[in-house]
């Protein structure tokens, strides 16, 4: 099994920019198995969750077009990720906030091999937001300020 994981931070914010950085990171995947997964982290890009969440759309299309499709699964992460449905301080959006930005770009054969090898694998997204839930909102808000909190000025 591959262990290796890569994180890529890119400092540009222009969409075109960051899909020719997408793309580069994942051909680069795709020319190395011994890269298993890997972060394009955006510090500078797309602040928006919306501007975000449109840029998903277009970045799944750009592996469309270039034959990725069932190859790479693309998962985004964002400081202000909000699902449908919800709202903006609900516990389960924290499953999938990030300090920054960023894609995570996965290979389909090791979600596959994952979700074979894994008891109840579906029901995981579900236990997630019940341990989230669990925490409360409080508490993460708390854990998401650390994040951004120097621990040696304390």
């Amino acid at each position: 099994m591959r262990n290796s994981l890569r994180f890529t931070v890119f400092e540009d914010s222009e969409p075109e920019n960051i899909l020719h950085a997408l793309s580069e990171e994942i051909t680069l995947l795709h020319n190395s198995q011994d890269i298993e997964t890997s972060f394009l982290i955006l510090p500078a890009g797309m602040p928006d969750f919306r501007d975000f969440n449109d840029f998903l759309y277009t970045a799944q299309s750009l592996t469309e077009a270039l034959g990725w499709e069932g190859i790479y699964q693309l998962v985004g992460f964002h400081p202000q990720y909000q699902f449908s449905d919800t709202e903006p301080d609900d516990a389960e959006n924290y499953t999938n906030r990030s300090p920054f930005p960023m894609l995570h770009i996965l290979r389909e054969s090791s979600v596959s091999d994952a979700v074979a090898t894994t008891q109840d694998a579906a029901l995981i997204p579900e236990r997630n937001v019940t341990t989230l839930g669990a925490l409360g909102t409080t508490a993460l808000k708390a854990r998401w300020r650390s994040c951004f909190t120097d621990p040696a000025a304390t």
